[in-house]
């Protein structure tokens, strides 16, 4: 799920200054008309002095000098070119307004976004929570954060280099991807360690995300992407409540996650 309140505030100044723009077009086409009716009326005044009825037939006799006639057109070719003119820099300006935006949004995007797994980063966090919970408090809905930790991931580094790490770890940033629905969030928290936001979840439905997060990683040890070494997840869920702050669900998520760490290491002792 995308930060809706930025969004919306760049969509609503998007569409602020493209209605700006099309009451600049509708006050040329007023123009347009206003003038138009001004030369029509200019004509008539001319030909309705000039009218002579003869046998049932109006006959106009009208003498226009050969400088006025100019005049008049000349007006009416440089009143259309500015026309043309205003309507075509509206259309840059238009075009240069929604690339600007465009532009802008992407580059915000990519701040918030980790470049080596393609989900959100650390600096986007307080901006994606908070999204959250507010929607959450607004719509009265469950929300749960879970912590993940990669166990023994310098291990990795150590056995097989920290380029194999990063494909590591961007292979667990899709394995949690691809186990969230589009309106969760997945975000880097620290060098091995993820936070899933899951919206309209509940304890209950944040397990059911943590089994399916442990069988795709089993499916990925037994593809043999590390020979002689299989990875595992520490994983701590804790549900949000409105009198809870980001701060403290993410630390009652953090004792969960080293609590599941310590017990997974006393069953390997056992």
């Amino acid at each position: 799920m995308k930060p809706e309140g930025k969004s919306e505030s760049i969509i609503a100044k998007l569409s602020q200054q493209l209605a700006a723009l099309e009451k600049r077009d509708w006050e040329l086409w007023l123009i347009v008309v206003g003038i138009g009716i001004l030369v029509a009326a200019g004509l008539l005044a001319l030909l309705f002095p000039s009218a002579i009825l003869r046998q049932g037939n109006v006959r106009m006799e009208i003498a226009v000098s050969r400088e006025l006639f100019a005049s008049l057109v000349a007006l009416l070719v440089l009143f259309n070119t500015y026309i043309v003119s205003r309507r075509l820099e509206l259309r840059r300006t238009r075009d240069a307004v929604i690339s600007s935006t465009i532009q802008s949004e992407l580059i915000r995007l990519q701040s918030f976004t980790d470049p080596l797994t393609e989900v959100y980063n650390r600096r986007s966090l307080d901006e994606t929570a908070n999204q959250f919970m507010s929607r959450a408090k607004r719509l009265g809905n469950p929300l749960t954060f879970m912590l993940v930790d990669v166990d023994r991931f310098k291990e990795v580094n150590t056995r097989f280099g920290h380029l194999t790490g990063d494909v590591v770890l961007a292979d667990i940033a899709g394995l949690l991807k691809s186990a969230v629905r589009g309106s969760d969030a997945v975000v880097r928290y620290g060098g091995d360690e993820f936070l899933l936001i899951l919206a309209d979840a509940s304890l209950e439905g944040g397990e059911v995300v943590a089994k399916r997060i442990a069988e795709s990683v089993e499916d990925w040890n037994n593809a043999g992407h590390l020979p002689h070494l299989k990875i595992s997840l520490s994983m701590g869920l804790a549900e949000w409540t409105v009198d809870k702050t980001l701060d403290k669900v993410l630390d009652e998520a953090d004792q969960g996650m080293y609590a599941n760490k310590e017990a997974k290491k006393k069953a390997a002792q056992d």
